[in-house]
């Protein structure tokens, strides 16, 4: 799957649930991307889930690349590129990575429902 794409399936689930699209789709266009850019190969791609719990909307991208972890730091003022964690994290309440399964990875970010 594609940045693009998940974006678009995101969009479609969240319309789904009655929950407007942003910032929901533009967090998970950032770890979508990342994960498309840094995480995966085209034989395993990553997966993206969503989930709602009482109080935020959780957004999840797993991928194949455990040994290549995210991570937020600042870019140069003139990089075109090296801003989508300081995004998601501006934009979620907060978000993180958990290991595995071998041998990978899922970057997840939790955007509270008072925030959509």
């Amino acid at each position: 799957m594609g940045a693009r794409l998940a974006r678009l399936l995101a969009e479609c689930r969240l319309r789904a649930w009655g929950l407007p699209l942003d910032p929901a789709a533009l967090v998970v266009a950032e770890l979508a991307a990342n994960a498309a850019l840094h995480g995966s190969d085209r034989r395993t791609g990553f997966r993206l889930s969503l989930s709602v719990t009482d109080t935020a909307l959780r957004i999840e991208v797993s991928d194949s690349a455990g040994d290549r972890m995210p991570g937020a730091g600042l870019p140069a003022a003139d990089a075109e590129s090296g801003r989508g964690l300081l995004l998601v994290g501006a934009l979620a309440e907060r978000w993180g990575v958990t290991p595995g399964p071998p041998p990978g990875k899922t970057v997840w970010a939790e955007v509270p429902l008072a925030d959509l």
